[in-house]
């Protein structure tokens, strides 16, 4: 059993889905970074990921793509966001993290150097946005040596004939991207979401969490009826910009309203 094992079965067993929750590590700035993770945590943040700024953020919005611009010239390295790691395992020994970036600050070491040093760190998983199931080779097996959950995406695109690729070799859970788009700034109509995760569940035993563009209570109780986690994360790095070295003060309440809401969102469904 792993820790996010361990924290989606405890989250289901209270009758709740787990709230995951997004960062980018160095913003504002590395020095700030660890407050802001534990204000995540003393907010009710069942797993955090936790963002390697790169250049060319793909997959990213507005918010994250300017929280990695800030980062990068505030001069976060990956020596740095492993040291955080470290800092952060040695304080919440129980709090599943997940790293969460794009293949180039990965790789650039070798996979067996990044895989390594995460395992050190005391990183359970990793999302790496840009490469692909098929070619699962350039990363997976060495984070699969190093005992990391290698965490993969699905998507309103992913349909029956790829996603036993998708689901192959993926561990810790299932990403469920909502919307076929960049983070933050559209949210899928939930229909389609109970429709995506029921066929995700039908055929795979990893929890499902999904993301992408959830920002309120409501948006993630509603989620939160069907899916094992809810994924929050452009919300939270908006709290960052607008307040930077005092961003933990305005987000432990906005998790905790978060938490809350997927405490009582399967009572109301009852």
């Amino acid at each position: 059993m792993s820790r996010l094992s361990d924290r989606f079965a405890a989250t289901s067993a209270e009758g709740r889905a787990a709230l995951v929750t997004f960062v980018t590590a160095g913003d504002p700035s590395a020095a700030t970074t660890p407050a802001i993770l534990d204000a995540l945590v003393a907010g009710g943040a069942d797993v955090i990921e936790l963002g390697m700024p790169f250049t060319d953020p793909m997959a990213d919005g507005p918010a994250i793509q300017a929280a990695n611009i800030r980062s990068l010239a505030a001069g976060i390295t990956t020596a740095a966001i492993l040291a955080i790691a470290t800092d952060f395992r040695a304080r919440h020994p129980a709090v599943p993290l997940v790293l969460m970036g794009y293949a180039n600050p990965m790789l650039r070491r070798g996979a067996d150097w990044f895989a390594t040093a995460a395992a050190a760190a005391g990183v359970d998983g990793v999302i790496c946005v840009d490469v692909s199931p098929e070619e699962d080779d350039s990363l997976g097996p060495a984070l699969r040596a190093a005992g990391i959950d290698l965490i993969r995406l699905a998507t309103p695109t992913t349909d029956a004939a790829r996603l036993p690729v998708v689901l192959d070799g993926a561990s810790g859970f299932v990403y469920y991207v909502s919307v076929a788009g960049i983070t933050g700034l559209q949210q899928a109509a939930q229909t389609s979401i109970d429709d995506a995760v029921a066929r995700l569940k039908a055929a795979t035993d990893l929890p499902v969490a999904v993301g992408f563009g959830v920002r309120t209570p409501e948006q993630a109780g509603a989620i939160g009826r069907v899916a094992d986690g809810v994924v929050v994360g452009s919300a939270i790095v908006d709290l960052v910009a607008a307040h930077g070295t005092q961003a933990p003060a305005a987000i432990t309440p906005y998790i905790q309203s978060l938490a809350e809401a997927l405490v009582s969102a399967r009572k109301v469904s009852q």
